[in-house]
C-alpha cells in the first residue's frame, strides 16, 4: 500500500476532487491561461490586432442612401458645366430646316469652340438667339417647374428661350443675292444647293440683294426656303436681316434624337468651291500692292526733288 501511495495512485483522486471543485486553483486556472492571447492582455485583443493592427474593428461602409445625394449633386454640377461650356440640346420646333432637320428632332450644339474664338462659317447649321423681332407674335410653350429645372441644367432642350436654327449662307464681308426662281449668288458664284434644300423647294421665291454682309454678322437661310422666315424677311429690322455673331449660341453638330434619325451635320461641299473667298481676299492683296508701291513712290519723289535742287 505504501508503494501504491508513493507511486501516485492517490493522484486521480485529487484530479477528481479538483474537477468537482475541491481544488479551486486547478483546471479553471489552466483554462484561463489557454484563452489568454500571446503576450498577455484580455481575451479577444489578439484577434483585433491581427485584423487591423489598430486595436479597432473593421471600418463600417457608408450607406448607399447616404452617398446618393452627393452623387446626384455631382452629376447635376457636371451637367450644368457641360451645358454651359461644352454642348447643349435643342429641340426643333418647326419645319423650316427640312429635310435636314425635322420637327421634333433633338440636336446637340457645340458651345465649346466659340470660347476659343471660333466664328460661324458658311454652310454651318447654327442656333442663335432672336436678334429682335424675328419671333414676335409667336407663342412658345410654357414648361412646368421640372421641365424648367431640367432645361436649366441641360438635361432637356430649352423650351421657353426664343432661339432659332438656320444655315449660314454668308459671313462678314460677303455679298449675297438671288433673283426670283434663280440660284443664290455668293461673291459672284452661284450656289448649287440641291444637296440640302427641301425637295421641290426653290433657292428663293422672291428676289433680294445684292447685300453686303457687315463684319461680325452672318446671313442665314432655312433649308425649306418656302417655309422659313429667315434673313430675307427681316431686312427692315436693325442689321438688315443679318445676325450678330454675339447672338450665336453655337453650331449644331449632330442629330441625337430620335435614334433612327442619328446623323452628323457637316458643311456641304458647295461652300468649299474655289472663288468664294475671292472678295474677302481682295482687300489683303490690295493692301500688299499698296505697301509694295509706297517705296517706289517715295523714291520717285526724292529723285524729282533732287533735280529741282540741281536746277
Amino acid at each position: 500500500m505504501a508503494v501504491g501511495a508513493r507511486s501516485g495512485h492517490d493522484e486521480p483522486d485529487k484530479r477528481a476532487g479538483g474537477a468537482f471543485g475541491d481544488d479551486t486553483t486547478g483546471d479553471d486556472v489552466t483554462g484561463d491561461e489557454r484563452a489568454q492571447p500571446p503576450g498577455g492582455g484580455t481575451p479577444g485583443e489578439g484577434d483585433d490586432d491581427t485584423a487591423g493592427g489598430s486595436g479597432r474593428g473593421p471600418k463600417k461602409q457608408r450607406s448607399f442612401w447616404k452617398e446618393l445625394p452627393l452623387l446626384v449633386g455631382i452629376a447635376l454640377v457636371l451637367a450644368l458645366l457641360i451645358k454651359t461650356f461644352l454642348v447643349q440640346a435643342f429641340s426643333i420646333p418647326s419645319e423650316s430646316m427640312m429635310n435636314t432637320l425635322q420637327k421634333g428632332d433633338r440636336v446637340l450644339v457645340d458651345k465649346l469652340t466659340p470660347w476659343f474664338g471660333s466664328e460661324p462659317e458658311r454652310g454651318e447649321v447654327v442656333v442663335f438667339h432672336d436678334p429682335g423681332g424675328w419671333l414676335e407674335g409667336q407663342q412658345t410653350p410654357t414648361p412646368n417647374v421640372v421641365q424648367k429645372f431640367l432645361s436649366f441644367i441641360g438635361l432637356m432642350p430649352s423650351a421657353e428661350e426664343k432661339d432659332l436654327i438656320k444655315r449660314v449662307i454668308a459671313v462678314g464681308g460677303d455679298t449675297v443675292s438671288c433673283k426670283e426662281g434663280g440660284k443664290v449668288v455668293l461673291n459672284g458664284k452661284a450656289l448649287d444647293e440641291t444637296a440640302y434644300l427641301y425637295p421641290g423647294s426653290v433657292p428663293c421665291q422672291d428676289s433680294f440683294g445684292p447685300i453686303k454682309v457687315p463684319e461680325n454678322r452672318i446671313w442665314v437661310m432655312g433649308d425649306n426656303r418656302q417655309n422659313s422666315l429667315d434673313s430675307r424677311f427681316h431686312q427692315q429690322l436693325p442689321g438688315g436681316g443679318t445676325v450678330s455673331e454675339d447672338e450665336v449660341v453655337g453650331r449644331a453638330v449632330v442629330i441625337a434624337w430620335p435614334v433612327t434619325r442619328w446623323a452628323t451635320l457637316p458643311v456641304p461641299e458647295v461652300f468649299d468651291q474655289p472663288g468664294l473667298d475671292q472678295a474677302v481676299a481682295a482687300a489683303p492683296v490690295g493692301a500688299a500692292g499698296l505697301a509694295g508701291a509706297l517705296p517706289l513712290v517715295l523714291w520717285r519723289r526724292k529723285k524729282l526733288a533732287a533735280r529741282h535742287t540741281a536746277a
